[in-house]
């Protein structure tokens, strides 16, 4: 049975104080991204792209058209912002900075409210500090997590590591493959142990170098460097970042490649940052 005051699981219900965070948070967000020089946009709640960007499609919620097209709700805005702002806007516009505010939705009824931006060709290290500088606008200092999903990738295609142990970390499963520097990879944390690369091979200590360099052009205390490391999203080809304080994310980013444009970018989970507020009291 379900009841009149019931709402589905994985909504999101904002009212009183907390509905006043949530505004609060939202124009700050607009305030600090537009003197960083970012464009607004909302993208249409509808799309027929959203299943490029996911390796599971299951994750969307569908739905069909008037012409009977699948179409889904909106479960990530990234590719839309990069898409609408290239290829439909196209000459009408000279901005390459782009942010939103807006929910995404994942099925089946998980709705997540967002803060983003993204930069067309822009660069990781400041998409990685603009998202901690919006964080430190809104009080919340969390713990920066840098890595590179190309070496999940490299250990899955030519190292024999199964990519399902890498995705769930499954540190027996990941060593099963039988190479000794997998040991001293799995065990990096800090920046500091990306100094000598000398144990891994050449592509591998390549991508480390990446995830070094990286970690120098970002100014921030917090910061902890996972290798193996797997982000879920298509477009990701090398470098991400996360921010998370305990099992609470607050942000993810990176660089990637849509339809052979590049970028980089973040997105602010705001219901995290309202949760933080409202635990502060």
């Amino acid at each position: 049975m379900i009841f009149e005051h019931e709402i589905p699981s994985g909504s999101r219900l904002y009212f009183g104080e907390s509905a006043r965070i949530k505004r609060k948070i939202e124009a700050q967000a607009a305030e600090f991204l537009l003197e960083r020089g970012y464009e607004e946009m909302v993208t249409p709640l509808f799309s027929y792209h959203q299943h490029e960007s996911f390796d599971d499609p299951r994750e969307l919620v569908r739905l069909n058209d008037a012409a009977n097209h699948e179409v889904s709700l909106r479960a990530d805005s990234t590719a839309d912002v990069l898409r609408i702002a290239t290829k439909r806007l196209g000459r009408s516009t000279d901005a390459r900075k782009w942010f939103y505010i807006q929910p995404v939705y994942r099925y089946p009824t998980r709705e997540q409210y967002q803060i983003g931006a993204e930069a067309l060709e822009g660069e990781f290290s400041d998409a990685a500090t603009d998202a901690a500088a919006l964080l430190e606008t809104l009080g919340i200092r969390p713990l920066l997590q840098l890595a590179n999903i190309a070496i999940p990738r490299l250990l899955a295609r030519d190292y024999g590591v199964e990519l399902e142990a890498i995705k769930s970390m499954h540190i027996e499963g990941i060593l099963a493959a039988g190479h000794p520097w997998l040991e001293p990879l799995v065990r990096i944390h800090t920046s500091e142990e990306l100094e000598d690369l000398s144990p891994y091979p050449e592509p591998i200590a390549e991508e480390l170098a990446k995830i070094r360099e990286a970690a120098r052009g970002i100014d921030y205390d917090s910061l902890v460097v996972s290798p193996l490391y797997y982000a879920k999203l298509r477009y990701y080809e090398t470098l991400v970042f996360r921010f998370f304080e305990g099992e609470r994310l607050y942000a993810t980013g990176g660089t990637y490649r849509i339809e052979g444009m590049g970028g980089a970018g973040f997105a602010l989970i705001t219901d995290a940052c309202i949760a933080k507020k409202m635990q502060r009291g």
